[in-house]
């Protein structure tokens, strides 16, 4: 007796069309993070001491970090080991899915095969915890009991969050104003994993008291904010800072991305000729790109890689590279990075998680090298692309995620045009669940296309520190 029978034109039609998820097991999840540093034909430039503009030491920065951190922060090795403890709480949620966007394909009309390495499976919706666990780690180990931090839209400091209620460490969050207004929900899931949230610039700190004096209605910025946690750890033995983004031990941490997405696009039996991801410090980006790039710099095929910014805040295509403060009162060490300047104040646009003044200075170097190439997007067509994107594959990417989706599509069309195909890779950084007032005012028509004060950027930049010799 046979047991075939004939599968309908329309049947076959919709299998092909059907999203697939590529998922790796438990023993795949990376032993170790990659560190691009290792690969790079140039070294990066040397990070100065605010006060002296000297090479700083490790010494210099341990007020601020664990030992452990400022290791990696400094170190050229080119796969770090990633401790047990740390893979542990990975394995809540990694490695992370991998899809192809056949859906988003079709309602695009393009020959490009897209793929998306989703990361809003993660406890708090975004990449974050990728960095934020290992950072709780290494400072529980430390003996630290408390934590500053900052956060934009809220991913980062409900990372930590969550992560320093693994650890049993007190976590307390400097939220820009904009967003800490404008989501409310991602305050009310810090609270929920025991953060004190501050709305920043605020009168718990010198340099927050110095910004309100000045304007008693800045929407805050994540320099601003950085400045007053930064301020809070040095005030304190017991006390560290954590940082979300730029830094170079949190582009490490998630590279995780990467090293899964490799082995998950061997699994589809493909390769990306275009990766694309979303840049505000540039982790997420820097998560899923550095592990490809450091397959090119070994001797692999060349990728166009693309960083994605809003127009509203474009440090990597308006910006300088030069040297400058990663905080607006000045309290940090000078790194070499693309910078609209530390006092640069973005104006308040919902993507709340890529309003920051300065780029990663890995990312930074290696845009200088010729490896990555900036891009920058208006917010409302950014929506217009996660709209559609959700509207095909079933999930809402959060604003700062459709940067890099509005890329991709972008990228594309530009195939249907050309009548050629090529393979895509996006970051999905996060979900959009918490953004939904944002969401709800573009669909009002009261969302926005915000610019920057070309006078405000200019002043800014004019006050870049002087270096000597450089």
């Amino acid at each position: 007796m046979s047991f075939f029978f004939a599968i309908p034109a329309e049947v076959f039609a919709i299998m092909s069309d059907a999203t697939v998820k590529y998922v790796l097991e438990e023993k795949d999840l990376p032993k170790s993070w990659y560190n691009l540093a290792a690969d790079l034909p140039e070294p990066m430039p040397t990070v100065l001491h605010p006060g002296t503009m000297k090479p700083i030491g490790p010494d210099d920065l341990a007020p601020l970090f664990p030992m452990s951190l400022i290791q990696q922060e400094v170190s050229t090795q080119r796969e770090i080991e990633i401790p047990q403890p740390v893979r542990e709480v990975y394995r809540q949620w990694r490695p992370s899915p991998l899809y192809r966007a056949r859906r988003w394909e079709k309602a695009l009309g393009t020959p490009a095969k897209i793929y998306y390495k989703y990361e809003g499976v993660s406890p708090t919706g975004s990449h974050k915890p990728n960095t934020a666990v290992p950072q709780a780690f290494y400072n529980k180990e430390a003996g630290v009991k408390h934590l500053s931090t900052e956060t934009g839209a809220g991913q980062w400091g409900s990372s930590l969050a969550f992560a320093g209620a693994l650890f049993g460490l007190d976590v307390k969050v400097f939220m820009v104003k904009v967003s800490y207004n404008h989501k409310p929900y991602r305050r009310y899931l810090m609270h929920t994993f025991g953060a004190d949230v501050i709305a920043s610039p605020s009168n718990q700190t010198a340099s927050g008291r110095a910004i309100l004096e000045k304007d008693p209605e800045c929407l805050g910025s994540l320099g601003i904010a950085i400045s007053e946690a930064v301020e809070i750890a040095a005030q304190r033995d017991d006390t560290k800072y954590a940082l979300g983004s730029v830094l170079n031990h949190v582009l490490l941490h998630q590279t995780v991305m990467g090293l899964e997405a490799i082995k998950q696009m061997e699994m589809a039996g493909d390769d990306p000729d275009v990766i694309v991801g979303c840049t505000g410090g540039g982790s997420n980006f820097a998560g899923l790109a550095f592990p490809f790039l450091g397959l090119q710099l070994r001797g692999g095929r060349k990728r166009k890689v693309i960083a994605v910014e809003p127009s509203a805040c474009p440090s990597l295509t308006r910006g300088q590279l030069a040297y400058d403060y990663g905080d607006t009162a000045h309290l940090t060490p000078l790194v070499k990075m693309h910078t609209l300047g530390s006092t640069f104040v973005p104006p308040g646009f919902h993507a709340g998680g890529l309003r920051y003044h300065g780029m990663a200075p890995m990312v930074s170097h290696a845009v200088k090298l010729g490896l990555i190439e900036p891009v920058s997007y208006q917010q409302v067509e950014c929506f217009a692309a996660g709209v559609g994107f959700a509207r095909a594959e079933g999930i809402l990417p959060a604003p700062e995620a459709n940067h890099a989706v509005r890329a991709a599509m972008v990228e594309a069309l530009r195939c249907k045009e050309e009548g050629r195909s090529k393979t895509i890779l996006v970051s999905l950084s996060g979900h959009g669940h918490f953004d939904m007032q944002a969401y709800n005012d573009y669909f009002a028509g009261k969302l926005k296309d915000i610019a920057y004060d070309p006078q405000e950027l200019a002043m800014a930049l004019a006050g870049l520190p002087a270096v000597p010799g450089v």
